[in-house]
């Protein structure tokens, strides 16, 4: 094997492909009628779709109690290998009851519609508190992932799954490419070295400064905006991907720029979800991924740079991919350009400092924001879009 193919294997070694064949997807619409049913909620969806293309590799179905005790209490699966996030499906006591051990359980949508097939191998109880803690660091009920687990059933059920096929997604299919694509994409480009970048906000100038930061020292960047579930209050996805198709027409070399949906959804889990989300990005195939200032956090339940230090838990090469660790960047009023505090001799009062909820905010207020903080035409698409009356 090529030094090329091995810099980027995916975690744990293979890529995982859980869609069900052709022959597989009969047998099973043959039971459909037959089978006991559990309903997905959105985010059970995302991760049966991850589960599915690879991009949880190397996990291949709904986690087993020991795989789940160690991610929660080790961010290791059973086998030893890093994991940080549990990966769980869970339902009431009520219709955990009804469903038998070693059976095959049939897997709908929010609207009814049969999506995938769970080989059901363990039905087990957990503490939702611990999981709290030990995940978010809060038993707060008002953090978003933590609201989300405790709204949840008591009992997780284990088991191997199958997507039943891969659907075009509703709004963005020429983006959805899955990790074996994007794999064949970065080998047919010549690209060694690929940094990922992860967001949910609207992409304001500090992300574009630290991206072509990147860029000056890797091949290619994968742009890889995460489209599954996020909160009430997040700027919706569609909107989200319009401001980048405008930025990277315009202001980044299109030959080194690959932009692609994420269908995860988000736990703002903080340094935990910046190690999984690193981890997907390696089964996409990158080399390298981006770590910013609070990344996948949410109010104030980490410290700025939490995200940045829990890598510095493992041992490099258990985890497969390099994180490029970058201060929080702003507008430097006396260097005119962006800037962080390792490259500007600005004074505090000379420094702008953007974030996705300041833009929020603004936009709420029926402010553009200025040039500083978004490119002109990017400012223009989040007004149009998201202006609120006043």
């Amino acid at each position: 094997m090529s030094n090329h193919l091995e810099s980027i294997a995916p975690h744990g070694g293979q890529l995982v492909n859980r869609i069900a064949t052709q022959e597989q997807r009969q047998v099973f619409l043959s039971k459909a009628d037959f089978l006991p049913r559990v309903q997905l909620d959105e985010r059970a969806v995302s991760d049966l779709e991850m589960i599915a293309i690879g991009g949880f590799s190397p996990l291949t179905g709904f986690m087993n109690q020991e795989d789940y005790e160690r991610t929660v209490t080790e961010m290791r699966l059973a086998s030893g290998i890093v994991w940080s996030i549990p990966i769980t499906l869970s339902v009431t006591e009520e219709v955990a009851a009804s469903l038998e051990e070693g059976g095959l359980i049939r897997l709908d949508n929010s609207e009814g519609r049969f999506i995938g097939v769970l080989q059901l191998t363990q039905k087990y109880r957990y503490d939702k508190i611990r999981e709290a803690i030990n995940v978010y660091r809060t038993n707060d009920e008002h953090h978003p992932g933590v609201q989300v687990l405790y709204n949840q059933g008591a009992v997780n059920l284990a088991g191997d799954v199958w997507l039943l096929e891969r659907d075009p997604h509703p709004l963005f299919p020429k983006y959805q490419i899955d990790p074996s694509c994007s794999r064949e994409l970065f080998q047919a480009k010549g690209w060694k070295t690929i940094v990922g970048f992860q967001t949910r906000n609207p992409i304001h100038r500090a992300h574009e400064y630290i991206q072509k930061c990147a860029l000056e020292i890797v091949d290619g960047l994968f742009l890889h905006p995460l489209v599954g579930a996020t909160k009430e209050d997040d700027i919706p996805a569609d909107v989200r991907m319009r401001c980048y198709e405008i930025l990277l027409e315009r202001y980044y070399p299109h030959e080194r720029v690959i932009l692609a949906i994420n269908p995860s959804a988000m736990r703002y889990a903080g340094p935990r979800e910046a190690i999984f989300h690193a981890l997907i990005r390696k089964n996409y195939g990158c080399t390298h991924f981006i770590i910013g200032r609070d990344h996948a956090g949410v109010g104030d339940y980490y410290g700025t740079y939490d995200a940045q230090f829990i890598f510095d838990e493992f041992a490099p090469e258990e985890l497969g991919i390099v994180p490029m660790k970058f201060e929080h960047a702003f507008y430097c009023t006396r260097t005119l350009q962006m800037a962080t505090s390792k490259t500007s001799p600005s004074t505090s009062e000379e420094r702008i400092h953007l974030s996705g909820t300041k833009v929020r905010e603004m936009l709420r207020r029926g402010e553009l924001p200025p040039p500083e903080f978004s490119r002109p035409e990017v400012a223009a698409e989040l007004a149009r879009a998201m202006q609120l009356p006043v």
